[in-house]
């Protein structure tokens, strides 16, 4: 289920990206992700989508969601810095998102065009 203020959540996370992006890659993370440029932001978004397919293919195994859970926050987080770079944020998302709210994934995949 997901909570009523996960607008909020992204929202704020969103913000301290936004935030720690300018700051100082010895003291940030997400600053040192920026500061060693696209390609190492999206290096980690490789790692951290393996991590999650091999944690769904171990949570069907054993049942337990929680490493899958983790590996997603993860997979997330590193989506989000990635947008960052772009000076995009969550909300970007969440309006494709809306836009196709009521279409058949086939549809939608339909309506796209190819370049």
């Amino acid at each position: 289920m997901i909570p009523d203020d996960s607008s909020r959540i992204l929202e704020q996370l969103c913000a301290v990206i936004a935030e720690r992006k300018q700051g100082d890659p010895e003291c940030s993370y997400v600053a040192s992700l920026h500061a060693r440029g696209l390609n190492k932001i999206l290096e980690k978004i490789g790692e951290e989508a393996t991590e999650t397919i091999l944690a769904a293919r171990d949570s069907e195994q054993s049942g337990d969601s929680a490493e899958l859970v983790g590996e997603v926050a993860d997979l997330w987080f590193h989506s989000l810095v990635m947008l960052a770079y772009f000076d995009l944020d969550g909300s970007a998302i969440l309006a494709e998102l809306a836009r196709r709210s009521g279409l058949s994934g086939l549809e939608e995949k339909a309506n796209r065009t190819t370049p």
